[in-house]
């Protein structure tokens, strides 16, 4: 079978590569070494899109020094937000649910505060912020990026009415 660098217990675009098993879950989580390989992982893709794990305890992220030009690859190639999806929805199976949240808000800020990902907006409002297994925190983040949305009136990823009630 082919080697996913991201596995999902879900077919993707390849479709001779297998989906993950619950067990096969069960078994990565359980190795040191598959788990510190699946954060080198992460890491390598988050550098090739200009990013940088700047914590690996809490996840948290920042611009890497070669962000303008690999956010440039960003927003020209927009199969890369189908690979950030697959990365999103893995960290949530392998159990790096904290990683989703950091990853999907860099996206926002970047996306809706900064400006600087015109191209991923689309991505990153409809499906990363989809990703994040954690209702709390997905509602956090919704109403995150329904306070920088603009404008606000046309957002349509959460009620209105919820959004301006949200503490």
């Amino acid at each position: 079978f082919p080697f996913r660098l991201f596995p999902l217990r879900e077919r993707g675009m390849n479709w001779r590569a297998r989906p993950l098993t619950c067990q096969e879950i069960q078994a990565f989580k359980k190795s040191k070494e598959v788990m510190q390989r699946f954060i080198r992982a992460y890491q390598l893709m988050l550098r090739f899109y200009g990013i940088i794990l700047v914590n690996e305890e809490t996840g948290e992220l920042k611009r890497a020094e070669n962000w303008a030009e690999r956010f440039q690859n960003l927003n020209w190639y927009s199969h890369n937000n189908l690979r950030i999806t697959r990365i999103l929805k893995c960290l949530g199976e392998m159990g790096y649910e904290h990683y989703q949240v950091h990853l999907v808000k860099f996206f926002l800020t970047e996306t809706l505060v900064k400006e600087t990902l015109p191209n991923v907006k689309r991505s990153a409002l409809d499906y990363f912020l989809f990703t994040i297994r954690s209702k709390w925190k997905r509602r956090e983040l919704v109403h995150y990026a329904w306070q920088h949305f603009k404008p606000q009136g046309s957002f349509v990823w959460g009620p209105q009415d919820k959004l301006l009630k949200y503490k």
